[in-house]
């Protein structure tokens, strides 16, 4: 029988449903651990099958770093006004704003990144390889993994949250999406640094 305590203890941890804690509980044998990873890729779930949903209300985030010298606007938008007004919303759109601020992403996903672009750095982490002897697919493997690390640095979806680096700021979308119950997508930033 699982208790009260290990319940509550659960859902302050992952803000899912009480029904739905006592229910990974249960499927993990009481393993909090097990049973917090279990209602996580329940929440993945359930925010991939949102993701279709009509994105028309949201907020627009303004962050001036305390020393006024970087400025992030953020434009994020979820499918009601009920939840644009949500304090759990609304912070996930400040850490968003915090994020670029810090992390100074260029593009929300890889999508945007112009194909000109993507194909420079492409054949820059090849030429680095080009006549090292190296196999033409050991070679390949590595301008993808040269490419995996580059999105991360450019891409916010790719970035690892500045308050969580185990999780990207992708995987904290999915999150949001599945314990807030709409779908949500990040639109567009702009970042401003004095003197750039």
């Amino acid at each position: 029988m699982i208790d009260t305590k290990t319940i509550s203890e659960l859902r302050s941890r992952t803000a899912a449903g009480i029904v739905d804690c006592k229910k990974a509980l249960e499927e993990a044998g009481g393993d909090l651990e097990v049973a917090a990873e279990l209602l996580r890729k329940k929440g993945i779930a359930k925010a991939g099958k949102k993701g279709e949903r009509a994105t028309n209300q949201g907020l627009v985030e303004a962050y001036v770093h305390g020393n006024g010298k970087v400025g992030v606007l953020v434009e994020v938008l979820c499918e009601t006004d009920f939840v644009a007004r949500n304090e759990q919303f609304r912070a996930f759109v400040h850490d968003l704003a915090l994020q670029i601020a810090a992390a100074n992403p260029l593009y929300v996903n890889r999508e945007a990144i112009p194909p000109e672009t993507l194909e420079k750095e492409r054949e820059l982490s090849g030429e680095e390889f080009a006549g090292s002897g190296k196999p033409q697919e050991v070679i390949e493997k590595i301008v993808a993994g040269k490419l995996e690390k580059y999105f991360a640095e450019v891409c916010l979806l790719d970035q690892p949250f500045i308050k969580d680096e185990d999780v990207t700021i992708g995987e904290l979308l999915q999150e949001k999406i599945a314990t807030i119950g709409e779908n949500m997508q990040i639109k567009r930033f702009v970042r401003f640094a004095l003197g750039e």
